[in-house]
């Protein structure tokens, strides 16, 4: 069998695929709590340099558009499909998680306020206190979150959801993001 016309990369999921692009936007995710993570340390040594600057920025920038976004995506759109398909079905114990997913959502953004005061300032160089227990609460909020949803949500997503729904989930997902779909 020829490699020839094979690629390198494996494309990342877009729109089409918008159960895949949530799954990715958890890699994400979780990237970015790892080099919050790594951020008081850093300052410990270095202060609020270059780098610590530039990670605070993309920190924020992304919990606050592309994080907002995701959740987003989930309340407004996936968990109401799914609570449709659990609730037609009799599944309670799906009911529940997303009832409780919900909830986390809430707690993480109350996580996410609690770090701004410290991580704006940082993203100016600004001189400002460390918040390391905030910084751990909140990146433990999400690792439990997103296994959660990688161990429960998306693979009930996967199998209970219809082509014309994740069709639809994709569409508005993209609109969300100023992004006419599918494209022409």
């Amino acid at each position: 069998m020829s490699d020839e016309g094979k690629s390198l990369l494996t494309p990342a999921p877009d729109f089409g695929a918008p159960l895949d692009l949530l799954h990715a936007c958890h890699g994400r995710i979780e990237t970015q709590c790892a080099t919050l993570l790594k951020l008081p340390g850093h300052i410990q040594v270095h202060g609020a340099d270059t780098q610590a600057r530039q990670a605070a920025t993309a920190i924020v920038r992304y919990f606050s558009s592309a994080g907002q976004h995701h959740h987003e995506d989930e309340e407004q759109d996936l968990f109401p499909l799914v609570r449709e398909h659990a609730a037609t079905n009799g599944d309670d114990r799906m009911l529940a998680l997303l009832d409780n997913l919900s909830v986390q959502h809430r707690d993480m953004e109350a996580a996410w306020q609690a770090l701004l005061p410290w991580l704006e300032p940082l993203s100016r160089g600004e001189p400002s206190m460390c918040d390391a227990a905030g910084i751990a609460r909140f990146t433990a909020l999400y690792r439990a979150h997103i296994a959660l949803e990688e161990q429960t949500l998306l693979p009930y997503g996967r199998k209970a959801l219809q082509a014309d729904q994740l069709a639809e989930l994709g569409r508005r997902m993209a609109l969300r993001r100023g992004i006419i779909w599918p494209k022409d």
